[in-house]
């Protein structure tokens, strides 16, 4: 691998390892001090708005495909498959940018695959309000889409000023 192929991938790699390491601390903490059992202790944050709480989530979001971790394992793989290739073949990946959204989208991903291979389920543990109990690698995805969506727009409106026809005076 050549120098400009580890400065395409430091970063995300970087930022990967951060998110998964966060989130695997984080969950560990909620586990050893919420556990064993599940929805029955939690911490307030901003009163009975935001709240620590330990849940097991054997589905994905919004707990959707309960109790079918091998195929949400191979789903999980293939998000990363898919996101690696599209990074290498159609992102601007030597972008800090870029590389931070799949930092942050692999991380992830990865911190919630070591959930369902080592337990069978995802260790949630945010809770907001009425919204569904997720956790920090959620978050890292979430927020990776989000920015990867803004990066797509951002580039769209760039194309489109450059496309504009140049009227003289």
């Amino acid at each position: 691998m050549g120098l400009d192929q580890h400065a395409r991938w430091a970063v995300p790699a970087a930022i990967a390892a951060l998110v998964i390491a966060a989130d695997q601390v984080s969950k560990a903490w909620i586990v050893h001090n919420l556990g064993p059992e599940t929805m029955t202790r939690f911490v307030a944050v901003i009163g009975d708005t935001a709240r620590i709480v330990y849940s097991h989530n054997t589905g994905v979001a919004f707990s959707l495909f309960q109790g079918m971790p091998q195929l949400l394992t191979v789903t999980g793989l293939a998000i990363v498959a898919g996101a690696i290739y599209f990074y290498v073949t159609q992102l601007p990946n030597r972008r800090p940018f870029v590389q931070v959204i799949l930092g942050l989208i692999l991380g992830g991903a990865f911190g919630n695959l070591i959930d369902r291979v080592r337990l069978g389920y995802v260790v949630d543990f945010i809770q907001v309000g009425w919204f569904p109990v997720f956790n920090l690698a959620d978050s890292a995805i979430t927020v990776g889409a989000a920015l990867l969506m803004f990066q797509f727009l951002r580039e769209e409106i760039a194309q489109r000023r450059d496309d504009r026809p140049v009227v003289s005076q």
